[in-house]
């Protein structure tokens, strides 16, 4: 199939001759919100039209594109009379982000939503061609500032660090490992945190490191995830942290089968993949749904801002999960992981982005 559509509140996905076509209808009458703000002849008020495509591995993922479903249901929740929104899968090798991107923003959505870095050159083209359309990109920013392009970014080497001092606290072989999906600078920003919060807590810890591919596929490749696990497990990594969306879940795999300790990423895993619970020490949770909701209200308000938006540990976008699921596994180090954490918000740490300055 070449893409995967689900609408949300309303939402069509029909397959037409090979291309997608997506339709959102109206609750109760069946039609469509007129965009000419009419509210389709009954007085109703239009509705912001919201599209968010996800990336390689789709909903399901336990981690990343979840944590954007999650953002879009709250802003349905919250202005679910306001909001008209779906969604979108791209194909197995997401070679039709761009079709999906253009298909959305051809129906007038007011606001279209990219859900990884992958989408950076998608979305440059897109919005050029359709400037009064709203766009947001979760994890990049085009080369080019455009005018109708917010761009969601995170502080992953922020939160990274701090579970990479968990690991090193926690270890009790000296050796923890790190499993990235796809290898490029923004994963490498997961592993360069990692190692600088490990090597801080114990400067002799060794860290292996492993990278599923250089295509997005390597995102969801769960049994190149287990193989690479297993790989690390029999070096003497006994705490793995994986950045690799849905390859994440054969690290998991390999780490409850070899009774090893795991670090989730993205959604606080141990509640999104609770079949390995009890081997999650914390996840370095990275809030997507806060930044997917934050855009969307601000459609809704009349308030978009083009450009970028960071989001750290000050702004509480990263940071490590603790929760009743976890809390016997971690609760005795919490005090020192958040010393570290306002050290980091005062400036005191500062903590590198790239592997190669750890």
């Amino acid at each position: 199939m070449r893409g995967r559509a689900r609408g949300r509140t309303l939402g069509l996905a029909l397959m037409v001759a090979g291309s997608l076509i997506l339709s959102a209808c109206g609750g109760g009458g069946g039609g469509s919100q007129d965009q000419g703000g009419n509210g389709g002849g009954g007085g109703q008020e239009t509705k912001v039209r919201v599209g968010l495509v996800y990336d390689v591995g789709g909903r399901g993922d336990q981690s990343f594109n979840d944590m954007a479903y999650a953002g879009l249901e709250k802003a349905i929740q919250e202005f679910g009379d306001k909001v008209e929104a779906q969604d979108a899968e791209p194909d197995a090798g997401g070679q039709n982000r761009e079709d999906l991107l253009r298909t959305f923003a051809d129906q007038g959505y007011d606001l279209v939503i990219g859900v990884g870095f992958l989408f950076t050159d998608a979305i440059t083209a897109v919005a050029k061609e359709y400037p009064e359309v709203k766009f947001a990109i979760v994890d990049s920013c085009p080369e080019e500032p455009l005018d109708n392009v917010a761009c969601l970014t995170f502080k992953e080497h922020e939160g990274s660090f701090l579970v990479g001092a968990a690991a090193a606290l926690k270890t009790q072989t000296g050796t923890i490992g790190f499993v990235g999906g796809m290898k490029t600078p923004l994963i490498e920003r997961f592993e360069a945190g990692y190692r600088a919060g490990a090597k801080y807590i114990n400067p002799d810890i060794k860290v292996l490191s492993d990278y599923a591919g250089t295509t997005g596929e390597a995102f969801n490749n769960p049994t190149k995830g287990r193989e690479l696990a297993l790989a690390q497990i029999q070096q003497g990594a006994d705490v793995i942290y994986h950045a690799a969306g849905g390859t994440g879940k054969g690290v998991f795999e390999a780490v409850k089968q070899q009774g090893k300790l795991a670090i989730g990423v993205d959604a606080d895993q141990s509640l999104t993949a609770p079949d390995y619970a009890d081997v999650i020490l914390t996840s370095m949770v990275k809030r997507v749904d806060v930044a997917v909701y934050d855009v969307i209200r601000s459609v809704v308000e009349d308030n978009f801002k083009a450009g970028l938006h960071a989001y750290g540990l000050k702004e509480d976008g990263v940071g490590y999960a603790v929760n009743d699921k976890n809390r016997s596994l971690i609760e005795d180090i919490t005090a020192q992981l958040d010393e570290l954490k306002e050290k980091i918000i005062s400036g005191e740490i500062q903590v590198p982005e790239t592997p190669g300055d750890v």
